[in-house]
């Protein structure tokens, strides 16, 4: 695909970090690289070691963003709720530092961002995703919009917004509500989630989910995630039906939640 050189005077770059700052600076020579800029670009940091936000603040003027700060880790809602807080542009591209954008990136923005601008009822476009959207109807230029309805099988359904990366309406966090804070990133997510399907969040989906972001784990910057559940790939039998059961209980307690559940904010 051809490299674009284009500015997005009217979006706000949002980047989440956390003790990842050589992956920040890569994320951002990425978007440089593609000669792609925004309007603004705002990193939030979730109280990093002295080490990393010392480097954050060193680049800072090298790569013109505005650093927002926290004198304490207050986990992925809290970063990204000051995050937003920060941002001054109708449009935000919300990223997490350990993401790469690809050369089709520039196209292919460029196509949501003309889709979220002329229709004013979409809330977020989606660039990234471990699994496809399971219902979908086509939209246009290989995007298409995520549907949902309470009879569609499966829990997949229920996450129509993500935490990776996505464009969306600045004023998100008004109609949605707040990220829930002190939480882990699951659940930070899945609250978000309901609150999405809950106020008719309309979203699109790019089909292709793997052409326009990569997420880099390196050796010396790896997952700050605390957890894994590697018991989904387990060949054991009993571990098998114990996975089948709690899946079945998953996507009752989902039913249950998007009609009985606090709001996100």
């Amino acid at each position: 695909m051809t490299r674009l050189n284009a500015h997005f005077d009217n979006v706000s770059l949002l980047i989440t970090h956390y003790n990842r700052s050589r992956s920040l600076e890569a994320l951002l020579t990425a978007f440089r690289d593609l000669d792609c800029s925004f309007g603004e670009i705002v990193v939030s940091d979730d109280g990093s070691r002295p080490e990393h936000l010392d480097y954050v603040r060193s680049i800072e003027k090298k790569y013109d963003f505005k650093l927002i700060t926290t004198p304490k880790n207050g986990g992925l809602g809290n970063n990204i709720n000051k995050g937003q807080d920060a941002v001054t542009l109708p449009y935000t591209l919300y990223v997490q530092e350990d993401f790469r954008p690809k050369p089709a990136f520039t196209a292919h923005f460029t196509d949501a961002l003309g889709f979220i601008q002329a229709d004013k009822t979409l809330d977020v476009v989606r660039f990234y995703a471990y699994f496809k959207y399971p219902f979908l109807k086509p939209y246009g230029k290989g995007f298409s919009e995520m549907m949902f309805k309470l009879w569609y099988p499966g829990y997949y359904k229920f996450y129509q917004y993500s935490d990776h990366p996505h464009l969306r309406q600045s004023n998100f966090l008004q109609k949605f509500g707040r990220y829930v804070e002190g939480q882990n990133v699951d659940i930070t997510e899945y609250k978000m989630s309901i609150s999405f399907l809950r106020k008719k969040g309309r979203g699109l989906f790019f089909d292709d989910y793997a052409a326009i972001f990569d997420q880099v784990n390196t050796t010396t910057e790896g997952s700050t995630a605390s957890y894994r559940k590697e018991w989904k790939n387990s060949k054991n039998i009993g571990v098998r039906f114990m996975r089948l059961i709690y899946l079945q209980f998953k996507y009752v307690k989902f039913n249950f939640d998007l009609f009985f559940m606090r709001s996100a904010s």
